[in-house]
């Protein structure tokens, strides 16, 4: 099964992601988790994605495309991928459908995690004094939100046509959010 988390950053895509790894067995593709660990190699990859994330924008279509392509072959072993932060434009959902279509797979179902978006804001704000991460600082968060609202969030109707599009309140507890999840994946 292929799934995707689907929600603005701060709404609990990688805690549910998580979850899900424990639960399900899926292997977890977030574009996040490896865009931080191309950082933290110092590759020539991760100081120029390090920049970009820095300043909250959107790292491009190519290498995001590059880096998911070349983790599917773990998914497809373990039955089945969570896409976490990933796809964030038409371009890309539209790549990685013609690539799952190439391996013979598809999405199967995308969740939306439905959340406020000031809600979002205190949120990352406690976790930026938390954790510290970089791309965590309440002013990259606006920028970055930003660009969720203006570039992923039209894909909605895109999944939505398409009747793969499950929404999830993404403002209950973690339990209550888990919950929802496991009774879309149930009817799914």
């Amino acid at each position: 099964m292929n799934l995707i988390l689907f929600g603005p950053p701060a709404a609990g895509k990688g805690t549910q992601a998580k979850r899900l790894v424990e639960t399900r067995n899926l292997v977890q593709l977030s574009t996040g988790d490896m865009l931080r660990a191309a950082i933290a190699s110092g590759s020539e990859l991760g100081k120029r994605v390090e920049g970009v994330m820095q300043r909250g924008e959107l790292v491009t279509d190519e290498i995001v495309v590059a880096l998911i392509e070349e983790r599917l072959p773990e998914a497809e072993a373990a039955g089945g991928a969570i896409f976490d932060g990933f796809p964030r434009t038409l371009a890309q959902a539209e790549a990685l459908d013609a690539m799952l279509r190439g391996r013979g797979a598809a999405i199967d179902l995308v969740l939306r995690l439905r959340v406020d978006d000031q809600a979002l804001t205190e949120r990352i704000a406690g976790r930026f004094a938390e954790s510290g991460r970089p791309d965590d600082n309440p002013e990259s968060f606006k920028v970055r939100l930003s660009a969720y609202n203006a570039q992923t969030a039209p894909l909605i109707p895109y999944y939505a046509d398409a009747g793969k599009l499950v929404e999830v309140d993404g403002m209950g507890s973690i339990e209550t959010v888990a919950a929802a999840i496991d009774d879309a994946l149930g009817r799914a």
